[in-house]
C-alpha cells in the first residue's frame, strides 16, 4: 500500500491558488476527455453497462448511446424542466472558462492546448449532450440523483466513472461522505467491474490525506491500484483511482 501511504502527488511549497468555486459545477466534458482521463479503451466501454456519476452536462453518455452501449448519467443536476438544466451547463461554461482563463499560467495545457480550444470542447460536448437530453426517453437514461444514495441495483453496472467530484470538493464533503460514496460505487459494479476516479486533489491542489485510509477500507471488496491519467491538467498533478470489484 505505499503508493497510497505516499500519496499520488506531493504537497510542496508554492501550491497555485485555490480555484475559486462556490458550490459544485455542472461541467461539460466531451468523451475524448473521458476516455483520456481515465485511460479508458474500447474494451472497458463494450463491458456495459456504463454509469457516469455526477456528469453534468458532459457528453460521455450521449456518445456511448450513440455507439450502442447501455450507458447512464447519475446527477442531481438534471433535476427540473430540461432547457433551464441545458441553460444551467451553458452559463457554467461561461463562468469557469473566465476563471479558468483568468488562472491559465497555473494549468498544464499540453492536453487542450488553450483555454480557447478548452472551451471550444465545452461547447461541442454541451451540444452533444443538450441533444440527448432532449430526446425521448432521456430521464430514463440522465437520472437525477446524488451519491452516496444511488436507484440502481446491486451489480448493475460493469463501468463506472466519477469525473471532477469526489475528493475534488473535500472541504465540502468529509471523509465519512468519501467512505459512505465509494461503499455505495462499488455495490453498482459487477463483480469484476471497475470504477476510476479522477482527480485525486481538491480544489486547493492538496493531496487527500485520507484516501489510504479509504482504500484500506474497502480491501476486502474491491482490488485498488493508481494509474497515471492521460489527461494532465490541474496544477498539482494528479493520478486516477481504479478499483476492481471482487468476485
Amino acid at each position: 500500500m505505499n503508493e497510497f501511504r505516499n500519496g499520488s502527488q506531493a504537497a510542496g511549497e508554492g501550491r497555485p491558488p485555490a480555484y475559486p468555486q462556490t458550490g459544485v459545477a455542472n461541467t461539460c466534458r466531451a468523451f475524448k476527455e473521458y476516455e483520456a482521463m481515465f485511460r479508458l479503451t474500447e474494451a472497458d466501454w463494450l463491458a456495459g453497462p456504463v454509469l457516469d456519476v455526477a456528469g453534468g452536462g458532459s457528453s460521455f453518455t450521449a456518445h456511448l448511446r450513440g455507439i450502442g452501449v447501455e450507458a447512464y448519467a447519475a446527477d442531481p443536476f438534471y433535476a427540473g424542466v430540461t432547457e433551464q438544466v441545458i441553460a444551467g451547463a451553458e452559463k457554467e461554461i461561461e463562468v469557469s472558462s473566465a476563471k479558468i482563463a483568468a488562472a491559465a499560467g497555473s494549468f498544464d495545457w499540453s492536453f487542450y492546448g488553450s483555454p480557447e480550444q478548452h472551451r471550444k470542447l465545452r461547447e461541442e460536448s454541451l451540444q452533444r449532450f443538450a441533444e440527448d437530453f432532449r430526446s425521448e426517453g432521456a430521464r430514463e437514461r440522465y437520472v437525477e440523483a446524488a451519491l452516496p444514495n444511488l436507484p440502481f441495483a446491486d451489480n448493475a453496472f460493469s463501468l463506472v466513472v466519477c469525473s471532477h467530484f469526489l475528493f475534488l470538493y473535500g472541504d465540502s464533503f468529509d471523509e465519512q461522505f468519501h467512505r459512505a460514496a465509494i461503499d455505495e460505487l462499488i455495490r453498482v459494479l459487477k463483480p469484476g467491474g471497475q470504477l476510476r476516479i479522477y482527480p485525486l486533489v481538491t480544489l486547493k491542489w492538496e493531496p487527500i490525506p485520507y484516501l489510504p485510509n479509504l482504500i484500506d477500507r474497502v480491501a476486502e471488496k474491491a482490488e485498488a491500484e493508481l494509474i497515471p491519467t492521460g489527461l494532465p491538467f490541474t496544477p498539482t498533478p494528479s493520478s486516477l483511482l481504479r478499483l476492481v470489484k471482487r468476485g
